[in-house]
């Protein structure tokens, strides 16, 4: 019995030791998502007004991940040089619209 128990307790460490690991590049991993987090929304602090920001806010409660892909957008823009002063609300909602225009609608009817 004393081999089995030995196994056991082998394995039992074998597994904690994973289970440790897996842990820690989940935290390494939530906290690479932070630092890109914050890098973002400094950057989105520079390029846009108050009012922007708030609106790009609303956005994100509503559709986090449109949300996400607009920021990068704003942040390619930026970094390309192709926004030299900040961006105003109204400006942000022209791009908005811009965006909206190349998305398809679609609408199911039921006869």
């Amino acid at each position: 019995m004393s081999e089995i128990d030995e196994l056991r307790q082998r394995k039992i460490k074998q597994l904690v030791e994973q289970q440790r690991y897996t842990q820690g590049q989940q935290l390494s991993q939530q906290l690479k998502e932070q630092e890109i987090d914050s890098q973002i929304k400094l950057v989105i602090t520079r390029i846009l007004t108050p009012e922007a920001r708030e609106r790009l806010g609303n956005i994100r409660l509503a559709r986090p991940q449109f949300a996400r892909q607009i920021e990068i957008f704003l942040i390619q823009l930026y970094q390309a040089g192709r926004l030299p002063q900040k961006l105003t609300d109204k400006q942000l909602r022209e791009i908005l619209e811009k965006l909206k225009q190349g998305r398809r609608e679609f609408s199911i009817t039921r006869e």
